[in-house]
C-alpha cells in the first residue's frame, strides 16, 4: 500500500476533527450575557458548572471556598504534529461576575485528533486571581489538570493556588504535547 493511499484518509480525518472541534460552540458569546445573569452566571457557564458539579459533587468545595474561578463552558482542541487550543469563557470572583476570558494555546508535538472539553480553574486566594486579571497570565507546560470523573475532585489540591479540572464533551485526541495556555482577561 503507497503512502498516497493511507496519508489522504488520515489528513481528511484530522481536517475533519480539527473543523468540528475548534468550532467551539460558534453561537455562544461571553458578551452577550442575557438580562437575567446580571452579575451572575450565564446560562452557558451555568451549564457548564452544572455538568461539573454532575460529574463529582464534591467540586463545590472547590466553587464555595476559592477566591475566584474561570470557567470555560467549550474548549475546542485539534492537531496534527502542531495544534492548538481555543475556548472563551468568564471569570467570577466571590461568585460574582466579573468578565471575560479567552483561552489559546499552541502546541508542537506527537498529537492527532480533535476534542471539545469543558475547563474550570479555581483561584485559591485573591492574589492568584489577580494576577489572572492582570491579563495575558500563562499556564506553563507543567502545569496539569484533574479530568473530571466520580470523586476525582477528593484528592485534587492546589498548586501555587491554582487547581485546574477539565471534563470532555466530545472527540478523540492522542497527544504529546509541549505547550501552555495563555489567558487574557476584559473586565465587564
Amino acid at each position: 500500500m503507497s503512502l498516497h493511499r493511507t496519508g489522504l484518509p488520515l489528513t481528511a480525518l484530522c481536517v475533519f476533527f480539527l473543523t468540528c472541534c475548534l468550532s467551539v460552540e460558534a453561537g455562544w458569546d461571553p458578551r452577550k450575557r442575557s438580562a437575567e445573569a446580571g452579575d451572575g452566571e450565564s446560562e452557558a457557564a451555568a451549564t457548564a458548572k452544572s455538568e461539573f458539579l454532575g460529574k463529582d459533587s464534591s467540586l463545590q468545595e472547590f466553587f464555595d471556598a476559592a477566591w475566584g474561578y474561570a470557567i470555560f463552558p467549550s474548549v475546542g482542541k485539534g492537531g496534527f504534529g502542531i495544534g492548538g487550543a481555543y475556548g472563551k469563557g468568564e471569570v467570577y470572583e466571590k461568585g460574582v461576575y466579573v468578565g471575560q476570558t479567552k483561552l489559546k494555546q499552541f502546541t508542537i508535538g506527537f498529537q492527532i485528533g480533535g476534542q471539545k472539553y469543558r475547563e474550570v480553574i479555581f483561584f485559591k486566594s485573591e492574589a492568584a486571581l489577580d494576577d489572572f486579571k492582570r491579563g495575558n497570565f500563562e499556564l506553563g507546560a507543567q502545569a496539569s489538570a484533574v479530568a473530571v470523573t466520580a470523586g476525582a475532585s477528593a484528592d485534587a489540591d492546589y498548586a501555587d493556588d491554582i487547581a485546574i479540572f477539565t471534563m470532555t464533551i466530545g472527540g478523540l485526541m492522542y497527544e504529546a504535547t509541549v505547550g501552555g495556555q495563555k489567558f487574557d482577561f476584559h473586565p465587564k
